[in-house]
């Protein structure tokens, strides 16, 4: 019955696109109309811009739990609707690609309702600049918030797409830029990168996404990117790159699963963080000027991993030091000339003191107590966190990356926060 109803409405979604392309949308329609309102599982999906890798398609559509999917594009047409409703074998209610051909297109009221109702969105490749200009600040951003936030679905993008699935990201809308232009002058106006005014991802707040990164070209840009969210923001930027053949699949537990087809293939999926030094920051990063972040060779430590068919190779996006089945590097710029060196080690954020409890935890913790949002020292940015139970028990390892930190998940109780060689009292009411 269903294959039935697969080619019926196949049919009239190609009517109906015929139809909308005189409006502001086309769309594209394979399965069942009716919205199954079914539970999903959340996930990202970050892909690198190529051909799709399977095995992480497979993991994006089943966590649509058998319910509605939603590709979204400027450009194109219907590519997706067949691979993704019976290419890969897992069974979905329908898949509905839409392009906007407009802005117009992101406040009509279909659009935005098949989004609301769908269980997974996909953001196909194309140009960030127009899905930034179309969809920010818009219903469509919204709704993909909603998505990931609050029904915990499962949003995905290749290319385009996933350039802008981050906190921070690089808007291109000046035009795209070379790792030359931007190592040369870090403030070079084709360098445009949002935050966190766009979709909000879950672990990856202060993150910045780049694709395509076969070419080696696109390192030197990346340090940029986050030389400037350092000395712009005051934060510790990280990142994540993919080769165009690799992907990254992030579940609930904040762990990246990376596929692709290593070794058959050079599938490489790179986690990018500070060393954690200090200084932490470039040594120059000013308009006009190359810039230099190099920190004795180590200024960035780089996790890089050759992606497999059955996504075992890990990394740890709670604390930005944990992986399997990788190996560090190291990235480092002198006067606009970006180096990189293999057979790195780990960066050390280990606390190796523990000190006595600080009379003034109240003043420098505050809230405090707390219901789980807590402002921390500006020093302590780039620093590790580990914070412990009453009963000892490590709840949480993490690089602290700005001011405050959320505890709301943590049950109430009595905590110790552990930075560097001090220690302090927190209270969670």
């Amino acid at each position: 019955m269903k294959v039935i109803i697969q080619s019926i409405f196949t049919i009239a979604g190609i009517m109906l696109s015929g139809f909308c392309a005189a409006q502001n949308y086309t769309s594209y329609f394979t399965g069942d109309v009716a919205d199954v309102g079914l539970a999903p599982a959340f996930g990202m999906v970050l892909m690198g811009g190529a051909g799709e890798d399977d095995e992480a398609m497979k993991w994006f559509l089943q966590r649509a739990n058998g319910g509605d999917v939603v590709v979204i594009r400027t450009s194109g047409s219907d590519g997706y609707n067949d691979y993704l409703y019976s290419d890969l074998g897992i069974d979905v209610n329908s898949v509905e690609t839409i392009v906007f051909e407009n802005a117009l297109a992101s406040n009509d009221s279909y659009v935005i309702q098949q989004l609301q109702n769908a269980e997974a969105i996909w953001i196909a490749g194309g140009s960030q600049a127009a899905y930034v200009s179309m969809w920010r600040n818009t219903p469509v951003e919204e709704a993909i918030n909603h998505l990931l936030l609050v029904k915990g679905g499962v949003v995905g993008g290749t290319s385009a797409g996933m350039a802008i699935m981050a906190g921070r990201y690089f808007g291109a809308l000046n035009g795209t830029i070379t790792s030359g232009q931007a190592l040369t002058n870090p403030y070079n106006s084709l360098v445009t990168i949002g935050h966190n005014d766009f979709v909000s991802a879950p672990f990856l707040h202060n993150t910045l996404t780049d694709t395509h990164f076969d070419n080696p070209d696109r390192r030197g840009r990346m340090a940029v990117f986050m030389a400037r969210l350092y000395t712009d923001q005051g934060i510790v930027p990280t990142g994540i790159a993919c080769d165009e053949y690799a992907a990254v699949c992030i579940g609930s537990d904040g762990i990246a699963q990376c596929y692709g087809e290593a070794p058959q293939y050079d599938d490489n999926v790179y986690f990018v963080r500070p060393n954690c030094l200090d200084p932490i920051g470039p040594e120059t990063c000013i308009s006009g000027s190359p810039l230099t972040w190099d920190r004795g060779g180590e200024a960035l430590k780089i996790y890089r991993i050759k992606a497999t068919s059955d996504g075992s190779r890990t990394f740890d996006l709670n604390n930005w030091l944990t992986g399997s089945g990788g190996e560090w590097l190291n990235w480092s710029v002198q006067s606009g000339t970006f180096n990189e060196s293999i057979g790195a080690t780990a960066p050390d954020c280990s606390i190796t003191e523990v000190q006595e409890f600080s009379e003034n935890s109240e003043e420098l913790l505050y809230p405090n107590p707390t219901s789980g949002l807590v402002t921390l020292p500006l020093e302590w940015i780039g620093k590790t966190a580990l914070i412990y139970s009453s009963d000892g028990r490590l709840v949480h390892n993490r690089l602290i990356t700005e001011s405050i930190i959320d505890l709301r998940n943590i049950p109430p109780g009595f905590y110790l926060i552990m930075v560097e060689q001090k220690s302090f009292r927190l209270v969670k009411e």
